[in-house]
């Protein structure tokens, strides 16, 4: 590619927001850190307030991340947005960008260092560019559920690679689902996948406590999710927000199982128990294993990550006596959205996802995610509903219980 242009943005008059234009342009390949990755990408990454090309110059010089092209130029912020329309134009047809071929636009709120890889090796072995949006840490896969909800009448994303289950039980009763029968659905467990179709089930985690070996001893840990609330552990217990991600699922499943008394009494409980509330499971995983707490509620994979590097931590699998809830699994979920842009991309990317091989690859990888799918033998390095005692899970009546459960929950609990 040469030397790259930086172009500089100078205090100036405001321009007007060309957002259309920044849709038009948004497959242009820039570099980031040293990688090729589609000006769209990079603009819903910086610029979530705004689409523009120009706030886009703007956030690229204060991150100082985003180079472009051949040369410098320095110009004003409406100058900028003209120059740098006209200068992808003439790469579009001048030959400066690769040749177009098919793509497919996946919205993945698995952590982006287990997913992209994945991901491009998907590119590689099929031809097909996967463009992917990743969620936050703070939102999870609420945000990129009402990304797709807000986007309904004209969808930008072809496939949704949820990291839970919850939301996509939403997108499926707003109707925003298109079913799709891929070959190895019936490799998987009837509990794990839509008998419409509609999603699919794969690669799960499992919702553990995580303890400092340090701060407690053998016969001291907890073995329950209700130890969370014993009037010992005060101060010194954490949970993610319950209004996102796996915990919010987790959540919606104890308003099903337990019924709406006892679960508000159990997250009452828990507040009047002074418990951390955190941002999201990796931070409950780092505060237990730094020593600031002394064991929170989290997922296998956010526990892997502080034992591989080498923390006092230990897992522990709750609710396994003869009467106990069980431990609960929640799958990653695919699902291709109705009137996708990409159709055939997507069912290509669904059974590329569903494959033994990437539920291997989970399984194998710095997650330790379970295969669900009963043809993979690779054994994870956590236990599995084969091994342990699992909670048995409606999920879609989870996901009726999830409204009330919410109200409930965002009162108590939406405040940091």
């Amino acid at each position: 590619m040469g030397k790259l242009l930086k172009i500089h943005v100078q205090k100036c008059p405001p321009a007007r927001r060309l957002s259309r234009s920044a849709q038009l342009y948004s497959g242009v390949p820039v570099l980031y850190r040293g990688r090729e990755r589609p000006l769209g990408a990079l603009l819903r990454r910086f610029s979530p307030t705004s689409k523009s090309p120009m706030r886009f110059l703007e956030d690229a010089k204060r991150y100082r991340k985003v180079s472009f092209w051949p040369f410098s130029y320095s110009c004003c912020r409406s100058q900028a947005v003209c120059w740098l329309l006209a200068f992808v134009a003439l790469c579009t047809t001048s030959g400066c960008r690769p040749a177009s071929g098919p793509e497919v636009v996946v919205y993945t709120a698995l952590d982006e260092v287990f997913s992209a890889d994945i991901l491009d090796d998907f590119s590689r072995t099929t031809g097909i560019r996967a463009v992917p949006k990743f969620d936050t840490e703070s939102t999870k896969t609420v945000g990129l559920a009402n990304a797709i909800l807000a986007e309904s009448r004209r969808p930008r994303c072809d496939v949704f690679w949820n990291n839970e289950i919850l939301n996509t039980l939403r997108l499926e009763r707003a109707g925003l689902l298109d079913a799709y029968r891929p070959p190895v659905a019936d490799d998987y467990p009837a509990m794990y996948r839509s008998p419409q179709g509609t999603w699919h089930g794969f690669a799960a985690r499992a919702r553990v406590l995580i303890v400092n070996t340090q701060q407690l001893a053998p016969q001291q840990r907890p073995d329950s999710i209700t130890d969370l609330a014993a009037p010992r552990w005060r101060g010194r217990i954490a949970l993610a927000k319950p209004l996102f991600g796996t915990t919010a699922t987790h959540a919606a499943c104890l308003f099903a199982a337990w019924g709406d008394k006892r679960a508000r009494q159990f997250f009452l409980d828990l507040k009047a128990n002074r418990v951390s509330i955190e941002s999201g499971n990796k931070q409950v995983a780092v505060r237990v294993a730094t020593g600031q707490l002394a064991f929170g509620l989290t997922d296998t994979d956010d526990a892997l990550v502080m034992i591989a590097k080498g923390y006092p931590v230990e897992i522990v699998y709750p609710d396994q006596g003869p009467d106990g809830l069980g431990t609960l699994f929640i799958p990653n979920t695919v699902a291709i959205l109705r009137n996708a842009p990409h159709p055939e991309a997507a069912r290509r990317l669904v059974d590329y996802l569903l494959s033994p091989q990437v539920e291997s690859r989970l399984a194998t990888g710095p997650s330790g995610q379970i295969p669900l799918n009963r043809r993979v033998q690779v054994q994870p390095p956590v236990a599995t509903p084969r091994t342990i005692r699992a909670m048995q899970v409606d999920f879609e009546k989870a996901a009726d219980c999830w409204d009330r459960a919410a109200r409930f929950l965002r009162q108590h609990f939406a405040s940091p």
